[in-house]
C-alpha cells in the first residue's frame, strides 16, 4: 500500500501548533491568518484519517493521533533543516569529501604543509588520502576514483590540468660504504660501473625516463639491476649495497644510516611536482584546495 506523502508546510503548522495549543497563538508564530492555519491543520488530518487536536471554546489539545504523530513530525523537520545546512555547505565548499592521491615522497615535502592549510580553512570537509605512485594517479583521475592528484613528472593530458609547485634536484643515492660517499659531489659519470637500483617505468614513466636521459647524457646507460615501486624501497636496497640511484632531493629525509645523499654535477636537473586535477571538474572543494596550494606552497614554472 503507497504511504500518503505529508507535506512539509503542513507538518510544521502542526508542530507549532502542538506547541503552542492556540489556534492564534500559532498563526502569529508561522505568521499567518488563522484560517489558513486551520485549512493547513484540516488537511493534514484528512490525509492522516484521524483527528489530531479536540477543539473547544478557547482551549485546544492533542488527540491520542496527534501525540503519537509529533515526535516524528519533529524529526522530519529536523532532518529537513539538518539537509538543507549539509546541502548548502557542501554546495558552497564548506563541506564533503575531497579524495586526494599523492607520491608517497610528497608526505616528505609538499603534502603536510597543503593538508595543514587546507584543513585550517575547511574544517568540515573530510580528506580522502590515497597513497599512489603517478601513473595509477592518472588512471585513478580519469575514472573519477580520486579529486585531485600530487604527482611527479605527469605526462600532457588532454582532459587534465597540471599546476606545477615544486622543482626539485636530483641527488644520488649511494650505500654508506661507497667509495663516493667519501665525496661532497658525484660526477654521473663516476656512477657508470655501479648497478641501479630504480623505479619501475610504468609506475613514473616522465620520472624513470628522465633519469635514463641523464645518464645516457653523462655518456652511459645505468644497469638497472632492481626495482622498487616507492623511494624508501630504493634506499633500503641501496643500504644493503645491491646498487647506486637518483632520487628527488627530498629523497634525503628517509633517514637510514647506511645510505648516503650527494649532489650531483651537474646539478642543472630538475624533478616537477604538480597537482593535477579533471579539466571538466566543476567541485568547489578541489577550487578551494587549488587556492591553498597557490596561497600555501612553493611553485615554480610549467
Amino acid at each position: 500500500m503507497e504511504r500518503p506523502e505529508l507535506p512539509l508546510p503542513q507538518l510544521h503548522a502542526f508542530v507549532v501548533l502542538a506547541e503552542e495549543l492556540h489556534f492564534g497563538h500559532a498563526a502569529a508564530r508561522l505568521g499567518i491568518a488563522q484560517p489558513p492555519l486551520s485549512q493547513q491543520i484540516r488537511r493534514l488530518e484528512a490525509k492522516v484519517g484521524h483527528m489530531l487536536f479536540n477543539r473547544e471554546p478557547g482551549h485546544v489539545t492533542l488527540t491520542p493521533a496527534g501525540r503519537e504523530l509529533l515526535p516524528s513530525a519533529r524529526r522530519a523537520l529536523t532532518d529537513l533543516a539538518e539537509g538543507l545546512s549539509a546541502a548548502r555547505a557542501t554546495g558552497s565548499g564548506q563541506a564533503g569529501r575531497l579524495r586526494i592521491g599523492f607520491s608517497a615522497s610528497l608526505a616528505l615535502t609538499v603534502l603536510p604543509g597543503l593538508l595543514r592549510a587546507f584543513r585550517e580553512r575547511f574544517p568540515g570537509v573530510h580528506l580522502d588520502i590515497h597513497e599512489m605512485t603517478t601513473a595509477p594517479q592518472i588512471a585513478a583521475l580519469h575514472d573519477k576514483a580520486i579529486d585531485v592528484g600530487l604527482l611527479r613528472e605527469p605526462a600532457d593530458e588532454a582532459d587534465l590540468c597540471f599546476r606545477t609547485v615544486l622543482r626539485e634536484p636530483f641527488m644520488a643515492v649511494l650505500p654508506a660504504a661507497h667509495p663516493l660517499a667519501a665525496q661532497r659531489s658525484v660526477r654521473l659519470v663516476q656512477l657508470a660501473e655501479s648497478p641501479f637500483v630504480l623505479l619501475p617505468r610504468t609506475v613514473g614513466p616522465q620520472l624513470h625516463d628522465q633519469i635514463i636521459t641523464l645518464c645516457t647524457e653523462a655518456g652511459f646507460m645505468p644497469q638497472i639491476t632492481q626495482h622498487a615501486v616507492e623511494w624508501q624501497t630504493v634506499c633500503a636496497l641501496v643500504e644493503t649495497g645491491l646498487g647506486v640511484s637518483l632520487a628527488p632531493a627530498s629523497i634525503r629525509r628517509i633517514r637510514l644510516k647506511g645510505v648516503a645523499f650527494r649532489r650531483i654535477e651537474p646539478s642543472t636537473a630538475r624533478t616537477r611536482v604538480a597537482v593535477a586535477w579533471r579539466r571538466d571538474d566543476q567541485n568547489p572543494l578541489v577550487t578551494h584546495l587549488l587556492a591553498t596550494v597557490s596561497q600555501d606552497l612553493p611553485s615554480g614554472p610549467g
